[in-house]
């Protein structure tokens, strides 16, 4: 599931940057107007026995990714920069994101064309060879496998039941 253009521009500046550092450029989007839109830069640590980034750290890395963005200078206007941790619907788009959530509940959107295009299951992994994988879930008991070149997004569906009912 690459990304596009602009998004992917931005991803490719900016991973031989985070490497050095320690860090993992989870996903990239740019939304709003054209005139001033927002690039917003999910990252967290490379390293996935590591705790999830803190906000600190988050802080400590916006300079550089900053400072990569100008020289790049992907937007001819003025943009607006959010550097944040992937959160708990935490986006999986590299291929080893597929294997390292296996057991999560996911929501899935294929790019448009024929047939059912969201899927929500849990994650079972992803099988193939680089530029045929192909993501595996459990929807509901049924086994649906997904090319990884069709899914437009895919998230982590967050559980809150642990948290409690309302009081």
């Amino acid at each position: 599931m690459p990304k596009q253009g602009l998004e992917q521009q931005i991803i490719d500046a900016l991973e031989p940057l985070a490497a050095p550092r320690g860090i993992d450029v989870v996903d990239v989007e740019v939304v709003g107007a054209s005139k001033a839109p927002c690039v917003r830069v999910r990252i967290d640590h490379a390293d996935e026995s590591a705790p999830t980034i803190t906000l600190d750290e988050v802080t400590a890395e916006t300079e550089w990714i900053s400072a990569a963005l100008d020289e790049l200078d992907p937007i001819p206007s003025s943009f607006t920069l959010e550097v944040s941790s992937p959160g708990m619907a935490r986006p999986l788009r590299k291929p080893r994101d597929f294997s390292r959530f296996a057991g999560q509940t996911v929501q899935v959107s294929l790019v448009a064309g024929e047939g059912r295009r969201r899927f929500t299951g849990t994650l079972l992994g992803i099988e193939g060879e680089p530029g045929a994988e192909t993501v595996e879930l459990d929807c509901d008991g049924e086994h649906v496998g997904l090319a990884l070149a069709d899914i437009r997004t895919c998230k982590i569906k967050p559980d809150f039941s642990a948290a409690g009912g309302k009081r």
